[in-house]
Protein backbone atom coordinates (compact mmCIF):
# COMPACT_ATOMS: atom_id res chain seq x y z
CA UNK A 1 0.00 0.00 0.00
CA UNK A 2 0.89 3.38 -1.03
CA UNK A 3 1.09 6.15 1.46
CA UNK A 4 0.62 10.09 0.02
CA UNK A 5 3.73 12.45 1.49
CA UNK A 6 3.55 15.91 2.26
CA UNK A 7 5.01 16.66 -0.21
CA UNK A 8 3.15 14.96 -3.09
CA UNK A 9 -0.38 16.21 -1.21
CA UNK A 10 1.05 20.05 -1.75
CA UNK A 11 2.20 19.42 -5.21
CA UNK A 12 -1.50 18.17 -6.13
CA UNK A 13 -3.41 21.07 -4.04
CA UNK A 14 -0.88 23.62 -5.89
CA UNK A 15 -1.65 22.16 -9.34
CA UNK A 16 -5.33 22.12 -8.65
CA UNK A 17 -5.39 26.52 -7.60
CA UNK A 18 -2.79 26.86 -10.91
CA UNK A 19 -5.55 25.16 -12.94
CA UNK A 20 -8.28 27.02 -11.42
CA UNK A 21 -7.08 30.30 -11.54
CA UNK A 22 -5.66 29.83 -15.09
CA UNK A 23 -9.07 28.77 -16.35
CA UNK A 24 -10.46 32.26 -14.27
CA UNK A 25 -7.79 34.49 -16.00
CA UNK A 26 -8.26 33.43 -19.53
CA UNK A 27 -12.03 33.58 -19.16
CA UNK A 28 -11.75 37.15 -18.26
CA UNK A 29 -9.23 37.83 -21.00
CA UNK A 30 -11.48 35.38 -23.39
CA UNK A 31 -15.10 35.99 -22.48
CA UNK A 32 -15.90 38.94 -23.61
CA UNK A 33 -14.67 38.19 -26.91
CA UNK A 34 -16.60 34.89 -27.16
CA UNK A 35 -19.51 36.60 -25.79
CA UNK A 36 -19.42 39.43 -28.68
CA UNK A 37 -18.89 37.04 -31.06
CA UNK A 38 -21.90 34.80 -29.91
CA UNK A 39 -24.36 37.88 -30.02
CA UNK A 40 -22.74 38.91 -33.20
CA UNK A 41 -23.80 35.54 -34.62
CA UNK A 42 -27.26 35.59 -33.18
CA UNK A 43 -27.52 39.20 -35.14
CA UNK A 44 -26.82 38.04 -37.99
CA UNK A 45 -29.34 35.15 -37.42
CA UNK A 46 -31.98 36.77 -36.47
CA UNK A 47 -31.51 39.24 -39.42
CA UNK A 48 -31.40 36.65 -41.94
CA UNK A 49 -34.72 35.21 -40.59
CA UNK A 50 -36.23 38.53 -40.31
CA UNK A 51 -35.20 39.37 -44.33
CA UNK A 52 -36.78 35.91 -45.12
CA UNK A 53 -39.79 36.75 -43.73
CA UNK A 54 -40.47 39.72 -44.90
CA UNK A 55 -39.15 38.61 -48.47
CA UNK A 56 -42.60 36.46 -47.86
CA UNK A 57 -44.59 38.96 -46.50
CA UNK A 58 -43.64 41.10 -49.57
CA UNK A 59 -47.93 42.55 -51.61
CA UNK A 60 -48.41 41.49 -54.98
CA UNK A 61 -47.60 44.35 -58.20
CA UNK A 62 -50.12 43.54 -60.21
CA UNK A 63 -52.80 45.82 -58.10
CA UNK A 64 -54.15 42.26 -56.13
CA UNK A 65 -55.28 42.62 -52.88
CA UNK A 66 -54.85 40.20 -50.31
CA UNK A 67 -57.41 39.85 -47.47
CA UNK A 68 -57.50 36.95 -45.06
CA UNK A 69 -59.77 37.59 -42.06
CA UNK A 70 -59.13 35.38 -38.74
CA UNK A 71 -61.51 33.40 -36.95
CA UNK A 72 -62.50 35.42 -33.62
CA UNK A 73 -64.23 32.01 -32.51
CA UNK A 74 -63.67 31.88 -28.65
CA UNK A 75 -62.31 28.91 -27.82
CA UNK A 76 -62.32 29.26 -23.68
CA UNK A 77 -64.41 26.66 -22.04
CA UNK A 78 -66.61 28.71 -20.07
CA UNK A 79 -67.13 25.41 -17.58
CA UNK A 80 -64.02 25.44 -16.15
CA UNK A 81 -65.44 23.08 -12.80
CA UNK A 82 -67.37 22.04 -9.51
CA UNK A 83 -67.27 24.93 -7.54
CA UNK A 84 -67.69 24.08 -3.86
CA UNK A 85 -68.90 26.49 -1.07
CA UNK A 86 -67.15 26.33 1.80
CA UNK A 87 -66.87 28.15 5.83
CA UNK A 88 -64.31 28.66 7.42
CA UNK A 89 -64.50 26.77 10.78
CA UNK A 90 -62.90 28.56 13.71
Amino acid sequence: MQEASVVGVLKIILIIALVYYGVKIITRIFGPLLLKYVTKKAGEKFQQQFDQYQQQQQPSTDGEINYTKKSKRSTSNKEVGEYIDYEEID
